[in-house]
């Protein structure tokens, strides 16, 4: 033989197959005509590309070594390639990115697709757990063809475009000699095979649409917005393919008495000013039932009084939050003549027929002082 293959790329003749392939990785991205595209560096990239076709094949690397042409059966001509060497297109996209392009046949089966549910669900629920029977609508595995997309005593056939393969063929010219690519075969889509008798039941999809029911645990401690995933619930790929996930939204119903913050509770209860001046015991209601509550002598509207431990377990933890009720001091609006004379002795005796103003901390004491407050901010 005229050309050292070996030589070329650097190897010794009892190079193993990686090593062939990381000496003619190296040289390719050295010498591919993107980087050097000079004449000079072409040639030696044929060469190169010629010298990894053959050593890369058992078979040529044989004749190869026992002096005789290993493209004598056609494999320059039939093989096509860069320059007529036969170069398979896959060797150079695998030199650059480290993977070779996928080859053979593909599956019909495929993943199925997420699906996504929501769940209205009350406070009580979210807070401690619950159980739900959810019934959806999604794709099974069809009972006829179990997935195969045939009809009973039937099998699919193997494409005569592409004999099985997937793919097809064809060599294109570039500056760089022959380029032979593949693509998916338009006759059987990639598959290899073609279903002449599909199911009736599915129409060779391998799957049917049908409405089912599960059964899901809520966890306690979920709120509103949050997914919960379960592996495996969702719809059936084609082909018979596994199924996917199922996600399931939570929606909290809004609750009358309560609102929500993280696994915290708040609730506003009114009580008359003589129980906030003079103190009293309220019954609350709270999620595990009614429970008294003492109201302090003096009171404000706005205090909050907290009860630990009453709010929404925590999700996947030990404890719960607390429950964190604002008192709001109703003052009366309509007095008849004993009561309203009633509070005018009180007022007379603390001093209060004509108290004056007083200011809280915080609070705004007019338009002026605003003003200094933002001319302040700036």
């Amino acid at each position: 033989m005229a050309n050292d293959y070996y030589a070329t790329l650097g190897v010794g003749r009892d190079a193993t197959a990686d090593e062939i392939k990381k000496a003619y990785r190296r040289l390719a991205r050295e010498l591919h005509p993107d980087v050097n595209p000079d004449p000079e560096t072409q040639e030696k990239f044929k060469e190169i590309t010629q010298a990894y076709e053959v050593l890369s094949d058992p078979q040529k690397r044989e004749m190869y070594d026992l002096g005789a042409d290993p493209f004598a059966r056609g494999g320059a001509g039939a093989g096509g390639g860069f320059g007529g060497a036969g170069f398979p297109f896959s060797d150079i996209m695998d030199a650059f990115f480290g993977t070779a392009t996928a080859r053979g046949p593909r599956s019909r089966a495929r993943r199925g697709r997420n699906a996504t549910l929501r769940v209205e669900l009350d406070l009580n629920e979210t807070a401690f757990g619950t159980t739900r029977e959810l019934t959806i609508d999604t794709a099974v595995l069809c009972e006829t063809c179990h997935g195969d997309g045939t009809a009973p005593g039937s099998h699919p056939e193997t494409c005569e475009t592409c004999h099985g393969r997937g793919e097809v063929q064809q060599v294109q010219r570039s500056f760089l000699g022959q380029v032979m690519t593949a693509r998916p075969c338009p006759t059987c889509g990639g598959f290899g095979s073609i279903i002449r008798h599909p199911c009736s039941e599915c129409s060779g999809d391998g799957r049917v649409r049908t409405r089912r029911t599960v059964k899901v645990k809520i966890p306690a401690g979920v709120e509103n917005g949050i997914h919960i995933q379960l592996a495996g619930e969702g719809e059936v790929g084609p082909g018979g393919g596994p199924p996917g996930d199922l996600f399931l939204e939570i929606v909290e119903r809004p609750h009358p008495i309560f609102e929500r913050e993280g696994d915290d509770l708040h609730c506003t209860v009114e009580i008359p000013m003589t129980a906030a001046a003079l103190g009293t015991t309220v019954t609350v209601e709270t999620l595990d039932g009614p429970e008294e509550v003492d109201i302090k002598p003096g009171t404000q509207s706005g205090q909050v009084i907290t009860m630990y431990g009453r709010g929404v377990r925590h999700l996947n933890e030990s404890g719960r939050g607390d429950l964190l009720i604002h008192i709001n001091v109703e003052t009366p609006t309509k007095l008849d003549e004993e009561q309203e004379e009633l509070l005018r002795r009180l007022a007379k005796l603390r001093g209060e027929e004509r108290p004056p103003g007083k200011f809280a901390p915080g609070h705004r004491s007019g338009v002026f002082s605003r003003l200094k407050d933002v001319f302040n901010q700036h």
